[in-house]
Protein backbone atom coordinates (compact mmCIF):
# COMPACT_ATOMS: atom_id res chain seq x y z
CA UNK A 1 0.00 0.00 0.00
CA UNK A 2 1.28 3.45 -0.88
CA UNK A 3 2.09 5.86 1.93
CA UNK A 4 0.08 9.06 1.97
CA UNK A 5 1.09 12.54 2.99
CA UNK A 6 -0.41 13.88 6.17
CA UNK A 7 -3.26 16.35 5.79
CA UNK A 8 -2.01 19.82 6.68
CA UNK A 9 -3.13 21.19 10.04
CA UNK A 10 -3.32 24.57 11.70
CA UNK A 11 -0.52 25.15 14.19
CA UNK A 12 -1.69 27.20 17.16
CA UNK A 13 -0.70 27.88 20.72
CA UNK A 14 -2.70 28.39 23.82
CA UNK A 15 -1.03 31.11 25.86
CA UNK A 16 -1.17 31.69 29.60
CA UNK A 17 0.50 34.93 30.59
CA UNK A 18 0.92 37.28 33.49
CA UNK A 19 2.93 39.69 31.29
CA UNK A 20 0.75 40.08 28.20
CA UNK A 21 2.30 39.16 24.85
CA UNK A 22 5.77 40.73 24.74
CA UNK A 23 7.02 41.66 21.25
CA UNK A 24 10.14 39.51 21.76
CA UNK A 25 8.06 36.38 22.21
CA UNK A 26 5.87 37.19 19.22
CA UNK A 27 8.98 37.83 17.10
CA UNK A 28 10.62 34.53 18.13
CA UNK A 29 7.47 32.57 17.35
CA UNK A 30 7.01 34.22 13.95
CA UNK A 31 10.65 33.68 13.01
CA UNK A 32 10.18 29.97 13.67
CA UNK A 33 6.60 29.27 12.54
CA UNK A 34 5.65 32.14 10.26
CA UNK A 35 3.22 34.99 10.59
CA UNK A 36 0.67 34.98 13.39
CA UNK A 37 -2.65 35.65 11.69
CA UNK A 38 -4.95 35.53 14.69
CA UNK A 39 -4.70 36.52 18.33
CA UNK A 40 -7.85 35.85 20.30
CA UNK A 41 -9.33 38.13 22.90
CA UNK A 42 -7.93 37.45 26.37
CA UNK A 43 -10.01 35.86 29.07
CA UNK A 44 -9.15 35.67 32.78
CA UNK A 45 -7.61 32.31 33.62
CA UNK A 46 -9.53 31.29 36.73
CA UNK A 47 -10.02 27.61 35.93
CA UNK A 48 -7.26 26.49 38.32
CA UNK A 49 -4.69 28.10 40.62
CA UNK A 50 -1.99 25.63 39.44
CA UNK A 51 0.10 28.39 37.78
CA UNK A 52 -0.48 31.23 40.27
CA UNK A 53 2.60 30.73 42.45
CA UNK A 54 4.99 30.42 39.51
CA UNK A 55 3.52 33.01 37.14
CA UNK A 56 1.90 35.46 39.54
CA UNK A 57 -1.60 36.84 39.09
CA UNK A 58 -3.67 37.81 37.31
CA UNK A 59 -3.13 35.29 34.51
CA UNK A 60 -4.81 35.70 31.16
CA UNK A 61 -5.58 33.03 28.55
CA UNK A 62 -5.52 33.70 24.82
CA UNK A 63 -4.75 31.83 21.64
CA UNK A 64 -2.65 32.51 18.58
CA UNK A 65 -2.50 30.72 15.26
CA UNK A 66 -0.08 30.79 12.38
CA UNK A 67 -0.72 31.43 8.72
CA UNK A 68 1.15 28.47 7.27
CA UNK A 69 -0.52 25.10 7.47
CA UNK A 70 1.90 22.40 8.58
CA UNK A 71 2.35 18.67 8.82
CA UNK A 72 1.03 17.36 12.15
CA UNK A 73 4.35 15.69 12.90
CA UNK A 74 5.80 19.18 13.57
CA UNK A 75 4.07 19.21 16.97
CA UNK A 76 6.92 17.78 19.06
CA UNK A 77 9.45 20.22 17.55
CA UNK A 78 7.02 23.08 18.21
CA UNK A 79 6.73 22.07 21.86
CA UNK A 80 10.52 21.86 22.27
CA UNK A 81 10.83 25.38 20.82
CA UNK A 82 8.04 26.87 22.93
CA UNK A 83 9.60 25.35 26.07
CA UNK A 84 12.84 27.14 25.14
CA UNK A 85 10.97 30.44 24.78
CA UNK A 86 9.27 29.97 28.15
CA UNK A 87 12.68 29.46 29.77
CA UNK A 88 14.25 32.39 27.90
CA UNK A 89 11.60 34.79 29.22
CA UNK A 90 11.47 33.36 32.76
CA UNK A 91 12.26 35.67 35.68
CA UNK A 92 14.33 34.19 38.50
CA UNK A 93 13.61 30.72 37.13
CA UNK A 94 9.84 31.25 37.13
CA UNK A 95 7.84 31.27 33.92
CA UNK A 96 5.73 34.33 33.23
CA UNK A 97 4.29 32.88 30.05
CA UNK A 98 3.19 29.34 29.23
CA UNK A 99 2.95 28.31 25.58
CA UNK A 100 0.98 25.19 24.76
CA UNK A 101 1.26 24.37 21.06
CA UNK A 102 -1.35 22.26 19.40
CA UNK A 103 -2.66 21.28 16.02
CA UNK A 104 -6.14 21.64 14.63
CA UNK A 105 -7.39 19.34 11.90
CA UNK A 106 -10.85 19.08 10.40
CA UNK A 107 -11.80 16.56 13.06
CA UNK A 108 -9.81 17.31 16.21
CA UNK A 109 -7.51 19.36 18.39
CA UNK A 110 -4.31 17.74 19.65
CA UNK A 111 -2.06 19.28 22.31
CA UNK A 112 1.57 18.53 23.10
CA UNK A 113 2.67 17.98 26.68
CA UNK A 114 5.69 16.94 28.72
CA UNK A 115 3.61 14.78 31.07
CA UNK A 116 2.71 11.17 30.38
CA UNK A 117 -0.73 9.87 31.29
CA UNK A 118 -2.73 6.80 30.23
CA UNK A 119 -4.48 8.66 27.39
CA UNK A 120 -1.33 10.25 25.89
CA UNK A 121 0.91 8.96 23.12
CA UNK A 122 4.67 9.47 22.76
CA UNK A 123 5.55 11.75 19.83
CA UNK A 124 9.33 12.03 20.15
CA UNK A 125 11.64 14.45 21.97
CA UNK A 126 10.41 12.93 25.28
CA UNK A 127 6.99 14.51 24.62
CA UNK A 128 3.43 13.28 24.37
CA UNK A 129 0.32 14.21 22.42
CA UNK A 130 -3.23 14.27 23.69
CA UNK A 131 -6.45 14.25 21.72
CA UNK A 132 -8.08 17.13 23.59
CA UNK A 133 -11.24 17.85 21.61
CA UNK A 134 -13.11 16.21 18.74
CA UNK A 135 -15.17 18.18 16.23
CA UNK A 136 -18.67 16.75 15.86
CA UNK A 137 -22.10 18.20 15.02
CA UNK A 138 -20.83 21.79 14.48
CA UNK A 139 -18.99 21.97 17.78
CA UNK A 140 -16.22 20.49 19.88
CA UNK A 141 -16.78 17.56 22.20
CA UNK A 142 -14.54 17.06 25.19
CA UNK A 143 -13.23 14.02 27.02
CA UNK A 144 -12.86 13.32 30.74
CA UNK A 145 -9.23 14.53 30.54
CA UNK A 146 -9.90 17.73 28.57
CA UNK A 147 -8.70 20.81 30.45
CA UNK A 148 -11.52 22.83 32.03
CA UNK A 149 -10.76 25.97 30.02
CA UNK A 150 -10.96 24.04 26.74
CA UNK A 151 -14.46 22.95 27.79
CA UNK A 152 -15.60 26.52 28.52
CA UNK A 153 -17.90 28.43 26.18
CA UNK A 154 -15.37 31.28 25.85
CA UNK A 155 -12.58 29.00 24.65
CA UNK A 156 -14.93 26.92 22.50
CA UNK A 157 -15.99 30.13 20.68
CA UNK A 158 -12.34 31.04 20.08
CA UNK A 159 -11.56 27.55 18.78
CA UNK A 160 -14.51 27.67 16.39
CA UNK A 161 -13.21 31.00 15.04
CA UNK A 162 -9.77 29.44 14.58
CA UNK A 163 -11.43 26.50 12.79
CA UNK A 164 -12.99 28.94 10.31
CA UNK A 165 -9.52 30.39 9.70
CA UNK A 166 -8.14 26.88 9.22
CA UNK A 167 -10.86 25.89 6.74
CA UNK A 168 -10.23 29.10 4.75
CA UNK A 169 -6.53 28.19 4.67
CA UNK A 170 -7.31 24.72 3.39
CA UNK A 171 -9.39 26.21 0.55
CA UNK A 172 -6.50 28.47 -0.46
CA UNK A 173 -4.10 25.51 -0.59
CA UNK A 174 -6.32 23.15 -2.57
Amino acid sequence: MKERDYEKVLLFSGVLSSIGFPPGIRKALEERFGRIIYTSPSIPFTFTDYYDEEMGTPIERFFICFESLVSPDLLSDAKVFTNEIENRFAVDGKRKINLDPGTMSIGNIVLATTKNRAHRIAIGNRLYAELTLMYHHKGYESFPWTYADYKSNEVQDILLEMRRIYLDGLKKHS
